[in-house]
């Protein structure tokens, strides 16, 4: 956190030169706190450790008006094992803004339009898991990319079009910084990440199978 507050004041590659070592000192920090939380997180879910990646601090500069070369948060995500287990989780740490994430970011436009077809079939299940206590006071509202209206061959005055107009399906937590800086925020972390495990092993139901609850996964 102090680092990304340095970065945020200095964010030039001359300074970045000049304090390459608080730099790295940080970069190890991020890496072991990503590691240790992975491993905690086996403890409820199954990961798969190749998966894992730490984003970055450059940023690509160049398709955007902001040349500004390193990004103000370090992040990372865990990919869930094997096709039976799909979605995955998301960590940012920045000042002011760090939130945990997961869920199904932009799925590909096959498995976009079967979770439409199971939504549009039966909501009801998935409004119930998003309505829980768990998800609904700990995450809030279902967030994620939307169609401004109605996906094509919908209409806007469906009954579930609230979901439906959905093109990626993702819950969010913020934590304030002094969570994050607090001794047990790996926990926290952790603990968060465990209760979107009833949203995500549905979702994964909804890819996985077709219209008749038949399996796609490949015996």
């Amino acid at each position: 956190m102090s680092f990304l507050k340095q970065i945020a004041r200095n964010n030039d590659r001359d300074w970045f030169k000049e304090n390459k070592g608080i730099y790295d000192t940080s970069q190890q920090e991020f890496k072991d706190f990503v590691f240790t939380l992975g491993e905690k997180m086996k403890a409820h879910d199954v990961l798969d450790d190749s998966g894992t990646k730490i984003y970055r601090i450059y940023r690509d500069v160049r398709f955007s008006k902001d040349k500004t070369p390193y990004n103000l948060h370090r992040s990372a995500h865990f990919t869930r094992a094997s096709e039976s287990r799909r979605g995955g989780y998301y960590l940012r740490v920045e000042p002011g803004a760090s939130v945990i994430a997961g869920g199904f970011w932009r799925p590909n436009p096959e498995d976009l339009n079967l979770i439409r077809k199971q939504i549009e079939q039966n909501p009801d299940e998935l409004r119930e898991i998003l309505n829980s206590d768990n998800i609904e006071q700990y995450f809030g509202n279902l967030e994620g990319e939307k169609v401004k209206t109605a996906p094509k061959g919908y209409t806007k005055d469906h009954p579930a079009i609230d979901l439906l107009r959905h093109k990626g399906f993702i819950l969010v937590h913020n934590f304030t910084d002094e969570e994050v800086l607090s001794n047990d925020f790996i926990d926290k972390a952790s603990e968060g990440f465990s209760k979107m495990r009833p949203f995500l092993d549905y979702m994964t139901e909804i890819v996985t199978t077709d219209l008749n609850g038949e399996s796609l996964i490949e015996q």
